[in-house]
């Protein structure tokens, strides 16, 4: 919980710290979040298609609790589906399923992804500064429907970091590394 809260709070800040000079832009709740999602679609997405598909069942450890590359992905799709599917209240299209155990190869790993993503993607879009405040029903308790996806980009934020890893021990650079050494243009 800790370790959400110092995100959010750093992410808060960047997002409404503006710039030297700057006018003030207000950014409130829904679009934050929107912009967040698209990042994070964005990161992952190209994290899943860097890495080569004989790399995709490497670990940085010899633990077996430890994840391979292509298991991030799963991971984080089944969090997608569970997570979007309660923010929804309509099932779950994977419930029931391991997809980290289920899915072999590269293209299976990122095809669901991206279905996670597609299956998200109208929750984020939908989302308004009104409808973030509402509550839904999360199992037997209710949150405030900005509470668990607040909770999807986290997770997907931690899983997206930890892919960084893999990917440079593989010596490819992480995607957002890539486009932060891009010149900006002016």
């Amino acid at each position: 919980m800790k370790r959400l809260l110092i995100l959010v709070s750093a992410l808060t800040l960047t997002a409404v710290v503006p710039a030297v000079g700057q006018p003030t832009q207000r950014i409130g709740l829904a679009a934050y979040l929107q912009a967040g999602y698209a990042g994070l679609k964005m990161n992952l997405t190209q994290a899943a298609e860097r890495m080569p598909e004989a790399d995709y069942d490497s670990k940085p450890s010899s633990m077996t609790e430890v994840r391979t590359y292509g298991q991030i992905f799963a991971h984080v799709a089944e969090a997608q589906f569970s997570g979007c599917a309660g923010v929804k209240g309509a099932p779950n299209p994977n419930q029931g399923r391991r997809l980290e155990e289920e899915l072999k190869t590269k293209a299976e790993f990122v095809q669901t992804l991206a279905d996670s993503f597609a299956f998200c993607d109208d929750v984020f879009a939908s989302l308004t500064d009104a409808t973030a405040l509402e509550f839904v029903p999360q199992g037997p308790r209710e949150f405030v429907r900005s509470a668990p996806l607040v909770g999807l980009l986290a997770h997907g934020s931690e899983m997206y970091g930890i892919s960084t890893v893999y990917l440079r021990a593989k010596e490819l650079v992480p995607p957002s590394t890539e486009r932060e050494r891009q010149p900006r243009g002016r």
